[in-house]
């Protein structure tokens, strides 16, 4: 297990095919691809075992107004609102308020984009005469997957790393990403990476050593060389510290097993009331999304001595509950509308 993890130097591009400067089709954008697609085939299934509220001809239109009003939306302005605007500021967006539906300049908020989600389905099931607790039964059996599609993809991009293990763990994993967090340590790693590459010795003399945005800039230029370069990734690997995948342990978590055990709900219990899954979605999101943020660099300043993950979390647990009641009151069973 040490041979196999602990010295492992992350080197993964996130880019699969680049047909152009400008063009290039990468993991991330394939990732939210696949969540769709599977969420879609997933759903007309229980739609025709009748395990659905949604009538099968009407899926695909759900899934995509989902994925664009709840996911896309939703998680962009929830990334604006929770966490860009309390760090840089309402100035900031009052200088560039399109930034606020610029899904492709990156930065998405999980909880803005189940709340994005919760808001769409309320407005559908008010329109279609349909359960909003039975629309949310079923997509909170397949946001999960969404999650862990784009949890691997983030650590494919070598984002999102967690905070650093101890020495020599077999689970770590070297982010060459996480440099920025310590400028002694960016540029000792990429004066030592200059020695054995020319092209990085000839970026090291163009940029100033004092000015940090220069310094992160020759960085990623450098880990792009990296991937090309063995001599070049372990010159920066001699100066990066161990962290948690952190990706993958919320990927896992937050996704996989949570799809499995609503699934196996869904299908064990068919008759089981409006709610109560969406119930146990919100609770066990939340608790493995509080108990992963331990392990995972914070993005942004701590609220209330918790990560931001973890506050926002909270409010979930309060959800999760509201619906547990909502469902264990009312006691609604699966009509399609």
């Amino acid at each position: 297990m040490d041979i196999i993890f602990a010295n492992y130097i992350h080197d993964l591009s996130p880019v699969i095919i680049e047909f152009s400067e400008k063009v290039k089709l990468r993991w991330y954008g394939l990732a939210y691809v696949a969540g769709f697609l599977v969420a879609y085939g997933i759903l007309l299934h229980l739609s025709k075992k009748k395990l659905f509220v949604v009538k099968p001809e009407k899926v695909s239109d759900l899934v995509t107004f989902c994925a664009f009003l709840g996911v896309f939306l939703g998680g962009r302005i929830g990334y604006v609102f929770l966490y860009m605007v309390p760090e840089k500021g309402w100035g900031y967006l009052a200088d560039d308020p399109l930034t606020v539906i610029r899904v492709w300049d990156g930065g998405m908020a999980s909880h803005g984009g189940i709340l994005g989600i919760m808001l769409y389905t309320l407005f559908y099931a008010f329109r279609h005469k349909v359960s909003w607790a039975g629309l949310g039964d079923g997509l909170t059996i397949v946001a999960p997957l969404g999650v862990f599609f784009g949890r691997v993809a983030n650590f494919i991009n070598g984002e999102l790393y967690g905070t650093t293990t101890k020495d020599g763990a077999w689970y770590g994993v070297k982010f060459p990403a996480s440099l920025v967090e310590d400028d002694d340590k960016l540029l000792h790693a990429l004066t030592e990476a200059s020695f054995v590459n020319e092209d990085v010795e000839k970026l090291m003399m163009q940029v100033d050593r004092e000015v940090p945005s220069d310094m992160n800039w020759a960085l990623n230029q450098v880990i792009e060389i990296s991937r090309e370069d063995p001599e070049v990734l372990e010159a920066l690997g001699n100066h990066i510290e161990l962290r948690h995948a952190s990706q993958l342990y919320e990927g896992f978590l937050e996704g996989l097993l949570i799809f499995l055990v609503l699934y196996w709900m869904r299908v064990k219990f068919p008759k089981i009331a409006n709610g109560i899954i969406t119930g146990c979605f919100f609770l066990i999101y939340a608790g493995f999304r509080i108990l992963v943020e331990n392990v995972r660099e914070p993005d942004s300043e701590k609220l209330y001595g918790m990560t931001k993950g973890q506050f926002y979390s909270t409010f979930m647990i309060v959800i999760g509950v509201l619906f547990l009641i909502w469902g264990l009151v009312r006691r609604e069973k699966i009509r399609q509308g």
